[in-house]
């Protein structure tokens, strides 16, 4: 401030009179030399550009702002894995909902919600369906016919080695005899389809048609390999109405809902991951009843004999 005042005095003629007007600040059109007084005066005294600053994260000094966003930084994560494992996520959730609120699950087999969940699933598949996923299903015949013949010919000869596996109660391995035997499930196969992305129209066509063949084969099947000398028949009318209504009538509608209206299809082919996510929910519907309604034997099994059934199955169902 000295300096300044000094300067200051230097460059402020001292007269009674009219102050007179300084040379140096008098236009001109050639540039005048400034006195070194005048440089330094300057120099000193540059005004400082004003800079905006980066918004504070500290929200009253407190930091709350920083903190709330570490605090939410773990959330992502596990929303992301959510979203890569919708469905092994709901079945689990489905199983516990089963085994710890059994109550809920029978009132709601009432409605016959275990429809419900195969029929939202292939009205679902009707609608995501492009035209031109049907025609790679057709190119990949020779896939689908090999297909069928592992699912309805060569998958029932596992059923013989199930049954020499010794585990109580025995009908954890009778039934997974019988799951050999049987043609491709309605709705979990098209689900995980749709999942991985692949060609959902070959998994359809797979499920139709193996499931009407299934009609006629697996009496044989169950006779021959399961349940030797015993004759088993199935009510062929009461099966093939039940996959009328639960496979053909949904997956027509959505087929005929995308082709009639171009903003359904505009929304469904934005949104796959969301109609994904509800075939997860609705194919989800099925182990939470079933689960529900026979969590009483459940309970009777032990942990052990429990965990090797699944173990069983998983490898069965893959194999």
């Amino acid at each position: 401030m000295a300096g300044t005042t000094a300067h200051l005095l230097i460059l402020t003629p001292h007269s009674s009179s009219f102050p007179r007007p300084n040379p140096l600040f008098l236009p001109s059109s050639r540039p005048r030399h400034l006195p070194s007084a005048v440089k330094s005066l300057t120099l000193r005294h540059r005004p400082t550009p004003f800079r905006p600053c980066a918004q504070s994260n500290q929200l009253d000094g407190s930091g709350s702002g920083s903190k709330e966003s570490k605090g939410l930084s773990w959330v992502e994560p596990i929303l992301s894995f959510a979203r890569g494992n919708v469905l092994p996520l709901a079945l689990i959730s489905a199983v516990t909902l089963g085994l710890t609120c059994p109550s809920l699950g029978c009132a709601v087999d009432k409605y016959h919600v275990s429809k419900i969940g195969p029929f939202g699933i292939f009205v679902i598949s009707g609608l995501v369906l492009r035209s031109e996923e049907i025609g790679a299903a057709v190119e990949a015949w020779p896939v689908g016919l090999f297909g069928l013949v592992s699912i309805l010919f060569l998958t029932p000869y596992f059923s013989r080695a199930i049954l020499q596996i010794q585990l109580q109660p025995q009908e954890f391995i009778t039934g997974l005899a019988i799951f050999c035997c049987m043609p491709t499930t309605l709705s979990s196969g098209v689900a995980l389809t749709q999942l991985a992305g692949a060609n959902t129209a070959l998994a359809l066509a797979m499920t139709v048609i193996s499931n009407l063949l299934g009609i006629l084969i697996i009496p044989f099947s169950i006779t021959k390999f399961v349940a030797s000398g015993v004759g088993v028949t199935l009510p062929t009318k009461q099966l093939f109405k039940s996959l009328v209504l639960t496979i053909l009538i949904p997956l027509i509608l959505g087929k005929v809902l995308r082709e009639s209206f171009k903003d359904v299809a505009d929304f469904v082919d934005r949104n796959r991951k969301l109609f994904s996510g509800i075939s997860a929910f609705f194919l989800s519907l099925v182990p939470w009843i079933q689960v529900s309604k026979s969590r009483s034997l459940l309970l009777i099994v032990k942990p052990k004999v429990f965990l090797v059934a699944i173990g069983l199955g998983a490898y069965v169902q893959h194999v």
